[in-house]
């Protein structure tokens, strides 16, 4: 059981739980005090030490159930190694358990396919647990795998003896060659099914959270604008994912400030009535500005993929981020804040390009509209965050208007698409703006657009 909880906190960790040593050690001696013969109560006692959140408690609930489901027919199962091939015991013994302990040497066929006969669940199972183990199942990563693992599996039980008797039966034309040859390839299906089921077992609990996981973490360095229609949907989730910790992280950091240091003179006038014994202690406050964000998008065709994955980072951070005023624009300047409020994120966007998107992008036009109809979004508080290829088609960048928001506003930082060497090069006024800005990045990926925006939340904490 220790070792079947060591792989369970494993599986814990692989599906991303945030399982550490000490939670494991006390889980450990949790299971020392309760015991393993109620198994209900083994559950509820390994959840209070192995989750902590709603979301982990849901991934406990899922393993939990697939993982001792699994392993409760292999509890009794020997512990001993692998007994090597070809040792010198009679064909006889070796077939009444080559199947069992996984024997590859010469005569196992035999035991082999009196495995397969058996119809004994739990001494398959207990001959899967062997041959897994002995095949590294546990170590699987991706499901193109699972055919490599099941064929380890099956020469751990002896498939290897198994073709090579069918190889010798198959030329016969003899009836009883025929029917053994049947037998054989009859046998090695069976136990093939198996194997597959096992593998197929441990990848759930073990390769596809790590699959996964690999296949965000190449999504998040890849470039916005080469991501294909399956990517974005997988993009989705992970951005949503990323702009949760964000929150989380920043909560954090203000709960620790909120704290500050402590102020020792008014912590002794407030204690006077306590002949100066410090009860109440008085902390030093320093007076932070909440976040606020007017974003200012460019959707106009080149940029509009780099939009959506950014306002659904504003979007999931709503409730840290509570004064953000959205806008977007190609020619004139648009307030849609309310599309993104009252609409699903998916129907908001398809609105937001459908009605914004369609014209030729002027981000002087647009500067100009936000002048004059919401320049009063624009206060010390804000940080003016602008997403766009700075390129205007060649109309007055009205850098005026630029260098009065930036003047207004907390910080200006703009996130470019495009790297730098193309900036100022044709219509764009990138290097021209760049003067006025607090921050200028380029921001080609979802992982850039998490470190733009953490750097903004920052700068309030």
């Amino acid at each position: 059981m220790e070792r079947t909880l060591t792989n369970f906190v494993r599986a814990l960790r692989s599906a991303g739980a945030a399982v550490s040593s000490a939670e494991a050690i006390d889980a450990a001696r949790t299971l020392a005090l309760v015991g393993f013969d109620d198994r209900e109560r083994m559950k509820d006692a390994l959840r209070i030490v192995l989750a902590k959140t709603e979301e982990e408690t849901a991934l406990y609930e899922h393993l939990f159930e697939a993982y001792f489901s699994q392993t409760a027919s292999h509890q009794q199962t020997p512990r001993e190694p692998m007994e090597p091939a070809g040792d010198a015991r009679t064909d006889d013994a070796r077939a009444g358990d080559a199947g069992d302990q996984g024997e590859t040497g010469q005569g196992s066929a035999q035991g082999f396919v009196a495995l397969a006969r058996s119809n004994d669940p739990n001494r398959i199972a207990a001959a899967m647990a062997r041959a897994g183990a002995a095949a590294g199942v546990d170590d699987i990563r991706f499901v193109s795998q699972i055919p490599v693992f099941v064929r380890r599996m099956l020469e751990q039980l002896g498939v290897d003896a198994l073709e090579r008797r069918l190889e010798e039966q198959l030329p016969g034309a003899s009836l009883q060659a025929r029917a053994e040859a049947k037998a054989l390839i009859a046998a090695r299906a069976a136990m093939q099914r198996h194997a597959r089921a096992f593998v197929e077992q441990r990848f759930e609990l073990f390769g596809r959270s790590a699959s996964e996981s690999f296949m965000n973490d190449v999504v998040v360095h890849r470039e916005i604008g080469q991501l294909g229609l399956r990517d974005m949907e997988r993009m989705k989730a992970v951005v949503a994912k990323m702009a949760r910790r964000l929150a989380v992280r920043h909560s954090r950091r203000q709960r620790l400030h909120r704290r500050g240091t402590l102020d020792i003179r008014r912590t002794l006038r407030a204690n006077a009535g306590h002949e100066g014994v410090p009860v109440e202690l008085v902390w030093k406050r320093r007076r932070k500005d909440r976040p606020k964000i007017v974003a200012i998008c460019d959707v106009s065709g080149s940029v509009s993929r780099y939009v959506r994955f950014l306002l659904l980072f504003l979007h999931t951070l709503k409730d840290e981020v509570a004064d953000l005023a959205a806008f977007a624009f190609s020619g004139h300047l648009k307030n849609v804040a309310r599309e993104l409020e009252t609409m699903s994120f998916e129907q908001a966007m398809e609105h937001i390009i459908t009605r914004v998107g369609a014209g030729s992008t002027d981000y002087g036009q647009a500067l100009t509209d936000l002048q004059t109809h919401h320049w009063d979004v624009i206060d010390r508080r804000t940080t003016i965050l602008v997403l766009g290829d700075g390129r205007s088609n060649h109309a007055d960048p009205r850098l005026d208007i630029f260098q009065d928001a930036a003047a207004r506003a907390k910080r200006l930082v703009w996130l470019c698409p495009e790297p730098p060497n193309r900036w100022g090069t044709g219509d764009s006024c990138m290097l021209q703006y760049r003067p006025y800005c607090t921050h200028l990045s380029y921001c080609a990926t979802a992982l850039d657009l998490e470190r733009a925006l953490d750097e903004v939340l920052t700068a309030y904490d």
